[in-house]
């Protein structure tokens, strides 16, 4: 919804390409407009102006500057159904003229997509062990982020052993 009948019902006004790609039960929480068009975050995650939709459970940290929300999304690997070995993509920046509420709405739905999290110390550094639910689907996720510098053999090794004590799914 965009435009008059937005504000007219103090909904947030969201671009149409982000409207019509909506899922059913994902539902606008905030707007911001940023350098190339609107910043949109949802039930879901985050649309950035232009791009697709990154899930919450895709987000390894968000962080805001007054200025900027600075936003570091991961890409994963499936080690076994349901286990993830995760490495951080470069960090997104959107400059927010009028930020409103998006911080705070980022920063609770990456926190609220953990359930639980678990530190390993390992060769180089170490890893967050993380369970996350992924929005729209039953059950979570078991993610392995490893610190950068961490060896990643000993990071696949640890992913690898964890999936192998996992119950098989349904």
């Amino acid at each position: 919804m965009t435009g008059f009948w937005a504000r007219l019902l103090g909904r947030e006004p969201v671009p149409d390409a982000v409207a019509d790609a909506l899922a059913d039960s994902e539902a606008v929480v905030a707007t911001a407009q940023a350098p190339g068009g609107m910043l949109v975050v949802t039930s879901w995650g985050i649309w950035p102006p232009g791009g697709e939709r990154l899930g919450w459970h895709e987000i390894a940290k968000a962080t805001w500057d007054k200025v900027s929300l600075v936003v570091t999304p991961t890409s994963a690997e499936q080690i076994a159904p349901g286990t993830e070995l995760l490495a951080d993509g470069r960090p997104l920046r959107f400059r927010l003229t009028d930020p409103g509420t998006v911080p705070k709405a980022v920063q609770e739905r990456v926190t609220q997509s953990i359930r639980t999290r678990n530190r390993r110390e390992l060769p180089g550094g170490g890893v967050w062990v993380l369970q996350r639910r992924v929005p729209g689907r039953d059950g979570l996720v078991l993610q392995v982020r490893p610190d950068p510098g961490t060896d990643p053999v000993a990071a696949r090794r640890l992913a690898e052993g964890i999936a192998a004590r996992l119950p098989e799914g349904p």
